[in-house]
């Protein structure tokens, strides 16, 4: 299962992401992306918890389960069809080292994916194409930079080609995003959610005063590409 050696370090912050197998899609309906969100919900977790005893079988909703001190803290998160992205910072007071905890963090999300992914189509082999990859974000306009490329994501689904060219509506664009369920730009809208228990903003600069200030920021990078 994907893993790797980084050393991730207390107090940094890191872009992960990972794609699937051959550029396979690995979110094919609903059901699996609310599964995967609630994997990244519960195995943010120190203690180990097996979905199907501990949820499926007692019956208890994944976002009501009380689970134990979170191990990173996720500001920004996306799903795509072949991939996803998070932003994330290790917790200063994990219970092993931060160098693996984020490590220890992944291997179980995409672990326990695969495994339910596997069963419910029936295959077999790798789900996720190779380890999980790591960008270190020192500086603040990289991560500023971060959050708006994460939440931007999902318009590749709208125009694959929308970075390259001018753009002639922007309202298509904006809508669209804000009706995306499957980031966390909605939880930066103010949106109340039962996804809004996978981010954590304490641990990350307030780059955006207000809502008004995040939309003004993603509307910006859209405008860029209507006046070019």
């Amino acid at each position: 299962m994907p893993t790797r050696e980084t050393n991730f370090t207390e107090g940094e912050y890191y872009h992960l992401y990972s794609r699937g197998n051959s550029k396979q899609k690995i979110f094919l309906d609903d059901r699996d992306r609310k599964r995967f969100l609630k994997l990244l919900y519960l195995c943010n977790s120190k203690e180990r918890i097996d979905f199907r005893n501990d949820i499926v079988k007692r019956k208890i909703d994944a976002w009501d389960f009380e689970r134990s001190k979170s191990i990173v803290d996720i500001g920004a998160w996306v799903l795509m069809p072949n991939h996803f992205h998070l932003y994330i910072t290790p917790k200063t007071d994990a219970w092993r080292p931060s160098d693996n905890a984020v490590t220890y963090f992944m291997h179980r999300v995409l672990t326990a994916y695969s495994k339910y992914f596997n069963a419910r189509y029936k295959r077999v082999g790798s789900l996720f194409e190779g380890k999980f990859k790591s960008i270190h974000i020192n500086k603040n306009t990289q991560a500023k930079y971060l959050f708006s490329y994460i939440h931007l994501n999902p318009l590749k689904l709208v125009d694959s080609k929308w970075k390259k060219q001018k753009i002639d509506n922007s309202k298509k664009f904006l809508k669209f995003l804000d009706s995306y369920k499957w980031s966390s730009y909605i939880d930066y809208l103010g949106i109340i959610r039962l996804e809004n228990k996978i981010i954590n903003r304490i641990n990350f600069l307030d780059y955006f005063e207000s809502r008004k200030s995040f939309q003004k920021e993603i509307f910006e990078w859209i405008r860029i590409k209507i006046e070019e």
